[in-house]
């Protein structure tokens, strides 16, 4: 068996055990995607309702479909993140961390069965969100850019993979509280990014952070895909922006994350359960 046979039916192996762990906590992924519906039908609900609470006449079907979409790609890009961010806390969990990381298995081939799961699972997860949202409200894709809209969110997903595995270092120098340190990065994102409102409501230096983040370039590129039909021409900038980002997220992240592994080993935090 060659060495790339081996490492690919190794990363898909990390890909399958990932699913399998869905498959075991089913409850949870239950309630997990209940909260994501209602939270997702929660600020939808308020684009319909603006109208009424500004007392000014505007065009709540875009209202709706513009909060839609942020909180559809913000859904899709922090449930990436998770996964990523998450699978050291993971393997604390199940108890297999000193397995995994003893394991003749290259760390990298580890990191893409995850990555690779974790846009599949987002997908899914994120696919299923639209549907029952579609039960409320008529979404209008008539005028949308579908295609260009997969290139941006894929090609969005690579930063957020990257910044995930830099975030994936936490619960490891951190035993205790590493994980719940993660979602300090992800509400930094979320503030900062125009998930909910344009950025340019944000006062100047929030807005030279938002520009730092590629979240908001994805939600640039989404909104102008899906509301205005953007053709593949424009988007092509967008997407090379993010592209570009992501070869330099990755590979710093994966930096990072062994510099973290090292130091876990050789201060025995693998060990500790927290």
């Amino acid at each position: 068996m060659s060495v790339a046979t081996r490492e690919a039916r190794a990363t898909y192996a990390f890909v399958e055990r990932n699913f399998n762990l869905v498959k075991r906590y089913w409850g949870w992924e239950i309630v997990w995607l209940a909260y994501s519906i209602a939270n997702s039908l929660a600020i939808t609900f308020i684009g319909a309702g603006m109208e009424q609470l500004s007392g000014v006449m505007i065009d709540t079907s875009r209202m709706v479909f513009y909060l839609l979409v942020g909180t559809l790609v913000w859904h899709y890009l922090a449930v990436v993140f998770d996964q990523v961010s998450e699978m050291i806390a993971w393997e604390r969990w199940e108890g297999t961390i000193e397995y995994t990381f003893m394991a003749p298995v290259h760390r990298v081939t580890q990191m893409a069965g995850t990555c690779i799961f974790s846009t599949i699972y987002a997908l899914l997860h994120t696919g299923i969100i639209l549907v029952a949202v579609s039960f409320f409200f008529q979404i209008d894709l008539t005028k949308a850019n579908l295609l260009g809209a997969l290139m941006v969110i894929l090609a969005g997903s690579l930063s957020f993979i990257g910044l995930g595995i830099m975030a994936a270092v936490l619960p490891l120098l951190f035993t205790e509280r590493g994980a719940q340190m993660t979602h300090v990065v992800q509400a930094v994102l979320l503030l900062v990014s125009g998930v909910y409102y344009p950025i340019d409501v944000l006062p100047e230096w929030m807005q030279f952070t938002a520009r730092l983040s590629p979240a908001t370039y994805v939600l640039d590129g989404m909104r102008a895909a899906l509301l205005d039909g953007a053709g593949l021409d424009a988007l092509m900038g967008i997407v090379a922006l993010l592209l570009a980002s992501g070869l330099v997220t990755i590979p710093v992240g994966l930096l990072v994350f062994r510099w973290g592994e090292r130091y876990a080993k050789r201060t025995g935090r693998l060990a500790r359960g927290g």
